[in-house]
């Protein structure tokens, strides 16, 4: 089981916060909320404010609670034996990154080494994961097979593919020299080179979606990409009003990170349920762990190492994006808003930023609105008939939580 003490980073070091309480734990531990009344406030007129003109998106109307809740399942609910869900996941997953490479096969050997040099099998692979749980737990509500369909499969490989893509793509935008504790394909074989690779990554991934034959599994992936794109205009721009600039972030979130998992759940949903109810559910339950993994990635940026993390720590601030803790932390810290607004690039900005969320609640908020993310999903998913599969999807909101990279 994923450890029940949340814990905050400063530099490498790891101190204990509030203890976690699981859902129907009267009694329990509050984790810690806000620094005081003040910010614990100021949180929650946020929410609302962005409640009232974003509900229709992102339904935060849910997560606005005068008691925070902690979203963790601490017992299985299937009755059966239970496996740690990545166990349970790659068991339909052998052979994923040479399945992948398969896709990839060209014969210009350096075109070859590029598009390859990611899928090295020592990515999490969180996404394919999820996918294939996903796949088997409606597989096991609607009719009771326990079978991963191949189509349903592909699925789980091309969304690590549309998801490498994007990373190749994203390290040309940001200049970014080092990815899963390596060198990055634009700083080895140069930014041209290396936009060329992302769209071939990208285009075999669109043949193999478009080997499954389903126009609607299409409509379905193809919308990732178009949010993905979007996502990325997002980020390059900013809102002056601070409750605008808020949506404006979740929103960005959405599209860059959150539509994938999404899409994807609801694809083998698609492929394996003809119930659009269920579809919803795995729509949901996908979008709001995507979002979560999102905002705990943004708080790991503030709390983690750069050898845990594989990559430079405080990047977000030094490409002048500002994410939720520094969003949170504006709201005890106002000097900030003129940082945000010229994106940190005066001399001292990322360090005094970086002071001032560290000395905010910025990110136990973070993290705290992490939680009800997750808590929607385990809501959302729990509607599913139990079984190993649906558990383990459980299980895995609470590993996003408390995940260390």
């Amino acid at each position: 089981m994923a450890a029940r003490w949340w814990r905050w980073r400063r530099g490498c070091s790891w101190r204990p916060a509030a203890r976690s309480p699981g859902p129907g734990s009267p009694g329990c531990a509050r984790p810690r909320a806000a620094a005081d009344a003040r910010a614990q406030m100021s949180y929650f007129n946020l929410v609302k404010s962005i409640t009232s003109v974003f509900r229709n998106v992102y339904g935060l109307s849910r997560f606005h609670h005068t008691t925070p809740g902690v979203c963790c399942y601490s017992k299985i609910q299937s009755g059966e034996k239970y496996t740690d869900p990545f166990k349970l996941g790659w068991r339909d997953l052998k052979g994923l990154y040479e399945d992948i490479k398969k896709e990839l096969f060209i014969s210009t050997t350096e075109l070859k080494e590029m598009s390859e040099y990611y899928f090295d099998g020592k990515g999490k692979a969180f996404r394919p994961i999820i996918v294939v749980l996903m796949a088997r737990a409606c597989n096991i509500h609607h009719n009771n097979s326990r079978d991963v369909k191949a189509s349903q499969r592909s699925i789980a490989l091309i969304a690590e593919m549309i998801h490498t893509a994007t990373l190749v793509h994203d390290d040309v935008i940001d200049d970014a020299s080092s990815r899963r504790g390596k060198h990055t394909v634009n700083k080895i074989w140069g930014e041209k080179k290396a936009v060329l690779a992302g769209d071939f990554i990208l285009s075999a991934a669109s043949i193999a979606l478009a080997r499954i034959g389903n126009t609607t599994i299409i409509s379905i992936l193809t919308q990732v990409i178009e949010d993905l794109v979007r996502g990325e205009f997002l980020q390059l721009g900013s809102k002056e009003d601070e409750n605008e600039r808020f949506a404006h972030y979740l929103e960005k979130t959405f599209k860059k990170t959150a539509s994938l998992i999404a899409n994807s759940c609801k694809a083998v949903s698609v492929l394996g349920c003809p119930d659009p109810v269920v579809h919803e559910i795995a729509y949901q339950y996908g979008r709001n762990v995507g979002m979560a993994f999102q905002l705990i990635d943004d708080v790991l940026d503030f709390t983690s190492c750069s050898e845990q993390m594989g990559k430079p720590t405080s990047a977000d601030l030094k490409l002048g994006l500002a994410t939720g803790p520094v969003l949170f932390a504006c709201r005890q810290f106002p000097e900030m808003n003129a940082m945000i607004m010229r994106r940190f690039s005066l001399p001292g900005d990322v360090d005094r930023a970086r002071q001032c969320i560290l000395q905010s609640d910025g990110v136990q908020q973070t993290t705290y609105l992490a939680q009800q993310y997750c808590h929607e999903a385990i809501r959302e998913i729990s509607k599913l008939r139990p079984s190993p599969e649906r558990d383990a999807l459980i299980q895995l909101s609470e590993i996003v939580l408390t995940r260390e990279k």
